[in-house]
């Protein structure tokens, strides 16, 4: 099915359920969801508001809350968690993949976490305290313990027997993990393998050593990229002495992927990633009114630049008129140098080396298209104005603003990187203050300098 076709089915099981909540007709909610897989299920609360939510919510089966949760976006999941005590968040915990259940309890306040761990069976418990051990953007975070290994001095015949003897495998195992006596990871030993070596070859004979574990301590980002480099569908997580932890399985790395760039897009707007769609009224300003207060300094701060100019703007009109002209397309320019190298330093692709080269190659983009466009809006303005020297001006202070714009856009993110402050993040509204200042600054200081004397 097509992504449109999908979008349009997904919309109209919505507006059904919104009906069927304002009719309280509960079985027509029951019957719209008792066929839908988990992560439908939890596509639609988030589609939802609060209201309609919580009377879908009601309607689920207990046994479908664990795998509702576990699909659901953090800011759902943490406000339907908080409507749960201890014992159900137990339970849940113990219900899901090991991944999932850290998900869940770091969500939830530190003393909270403590009830439910201790609510918690002594088996699931452990396992679960060795992945909270490790930060949730991190290898060690995405782990589950549940892995297949097999020692490196037995036979494929061996290894299939024990494989017969299981009543399952984890889901998505395309590899067995070979160690030795002290867990330490040694290599993997593909399936296929077994089906394609004679069963009286040793594990060591055909087993992968050039498949290394990822460190507990790799950030998330990274994960993804070994994920997409080596086409991986599984890879083992080892500690610091390469002893096996667990797994990552591609379809946590699919969510990392997910999350990047919801957080990156967010971000260019000051937003949490997890923000919820239909949070309540309240909660959504707070989350929105500090970006909102730093965006109006930055505004009264190009503000106060153009007081400097009042008599100019006073006297000549249509300084006013272009003014926004050479801001917007410095604006522009340096948006676009700033979201080509963001993404660069996303994909591992930017590095000091390479810099130089990337800050020569923005600057004569920014030359060659400021020289074009001033060559437009210089004849723009003396057909509209019938002013030559306007005309020059304006083209002069566009090639001023653009070429500010492309070297601020191609290093800003190197600078606040280095700083230790997302670029997606803050890069875009001290873009916008430069290109702002940069343009009026340029422009109606050379309209005071050749218009007024």
């Amino acid at each position: 099915m097509n992504q449109p076709a999908e979008e349009d089915r997904h919309q109209e099981t919505v507006h059904d359920l919104s009906e069927a909540v304002e009719r309280n007709d509960l079985d027509g909610i029951r019957t719209l969801i008792e066929s839908l897989h988990p992560a439908e299920i939890a596509s639609l609360l988030e589609s939802l508001p609060q209201k309609e939510r919580d009377r879908v919510w009601e309607q689920l089966d207990a046994e479908q809350h664990t795998d509702v949760l576990a699909e659901a976006e953090d800011a759902v999941r943490a406000s339907r968690m908080a409507q749960m005590n201890a014992e159900e968040l137990a339970a849940v915990a113990q219900d899901v993949d090991l991944d999932d259940a850290a998900d869940i309890l770091q969500d939830l306040p530190e003393d909270l976490v403590d009830e439910v761990l201790l609510a918690m069976d002594q088996q699931n418990r452990a396992r679960l305290e060795s992945v909270l051990r490790y930060p949730e953007d991190t290898a060690g975070g995405l782990l589950n313990t549940d892995v297949i290994t097999v020692r490196a001095d037995v036979t494929l015949e061996t290894v299939m027997r024990y494989l017969r003897r299981l009543s399952e495998i984890p889901e998505k195992t395309n590899r067995l993990m070979v160690v030795d006596r002290e867990n330490r990871y040694l290599g993997a030993l593909r399936l296929a393998a077994l089906l394609i070596n004679d069963p009286e070859r040793e594990v060591q004979t055909v087993m992968e050593t050039d498949f290394p574990g990822i460190p507990a301590s790799t950030p998330e980002s990274e994960v993804a990229k070994l994920f997409e480099q080596r086409d991986l569908i599984s890879a083992p997580v080892v500690d610091e002495e390469g002893k096996l932890l667990g797994r990552i399985t591609i379809d946590d790395v699919v969510d990392v992927i997910r999350d990047e760039g919801e957080r990156s897009l967010m971000s260019m707007a000051g937003l949490h990633e997890e923000e919820d769609t239909f949070a309540p009224v309240m909660r959504t300003a707070r989350g929105r009114a500090l970006w909102l207060g730093v965006n109006l300094a930055t505004a009264l701060f190009a503000s106060w630049v153009i007081g400097w100019f009042e008599a100019t703007l006073q006297q000549v009109v249509a300084l006013a008129i272009l003014m926004p002209v050479v801001a917007s397309m410095g604006g522009i320019a340096g948006t676009q140098a700033l979201t080509v190298v963001i993404r660069g330093m996303a994909l591992g692709q930017i590095g000091w080396r390479n810099v130089r080269w990337l800050m020569f190659k923005e600057l004569m983009v920014g030359i060659l298209n400021s020289l074009a466009w001033a060559l437009v809006v210089g004849a723009v303005a003396v057909l509209w104005f019938g002013n030559g020297l306007l005309g020059v001006i304006v083209g002069v202070a566009l090639v001023i603003n653009l070429v500010a714009a492309a070297l601020a856009g191609a290093g800003l993110p190197l600078v606040l990187r280095s700083l230790s402050i997302d670029p997606a993040l803050a890069g875009g509204v001290i873009l916008t203050t430069v290109t702002d200042v940069v343009g009026f600054v340029s422009f109606l200081g050379l309209g005071t300098l050749f218009l007024l004397n």
